[in-house]
């Protein structure tokens, strides 16, 4: 019988030993056809109403960490980062350190940009609000320049909108996972 046999695949090589626990994790389970589905079908649902109500109203009302927001509220709903004080409190704390940055750095500066997305992950932190895409909406603030009397009510409301969508859908599906986990 001979001792040169290869490694299984699912191992590591004797000469390192057993992997360190920081590597060793697991990732979630993958979930089922049916709960993935609906999700997905809700989130994307959400967004084409956003998209709706902007064209409606001649207004972009998506913007990108609207989408990341949906993603969270619809698939990863009892991560503090999806609950409604973090969504609608993150995305305005994130609106204010953007228009704060935006009036003391040049409009459309990257380093601004990202100035004002550590001040908003700072501020999230503090706040007790903790919801990352608030961060690039911080970010969008100073890079594009919108105007604040238009662009924080779309805000708020579009942040209301996902929470509400998110709140009917659970309620939808009996096996889905109710959400919020918590509301304040």
């Amino acid at each position: 019988m001979s001792t040169d046999a290869a490694p299984r695949p699912d191992t590591a090589p004797a000469s390192r030993g057993p992997r360190p626990p920081w590597i060793a994790g697991r990732a979630p389970a993958r979930p089922a056809p049916g709960a993935a589905f609906h999700s997905v079908s809700a989130a994307t649902a959400a967004l084409l109403g956003l998209v709706a109500l902007g064209a409606l109203i001649h207004e972009p009302v998506l913007i990108p960490p609207l989408a990341a927001s949906a993603a969270l509220v619809h698939c990863a709903t009892a991560l503090p980062l999806a609950q409604p004080r973090s969504v609608i409190i993150g995305h305005l704390l994130g609106a204010a350190a953007g228009y704060t940055v935006a009036a003391v750095a040049s409009h459309g500066s990257a380093w601004a940009a990202a100035v004002a997305a550590g001040i908003t992950l700072a501020l999230t932190t503090l706040a007790r609000t903790p919801h990352s895409p608030a961060c690039a909406t911080s970010v969008v603030i100073v890079l594009q320049a919108p105007a604040p009397g238009r662009f924080v009510p779309l805000l708020f409301g579009a942040t209301v909108l996902l929470v509400l969508t998110a709140y009917a859908a659970s309620r939808i599906r009996r096996a889905a996972p109710r959400y919020p986990a918590y509301w304040w």
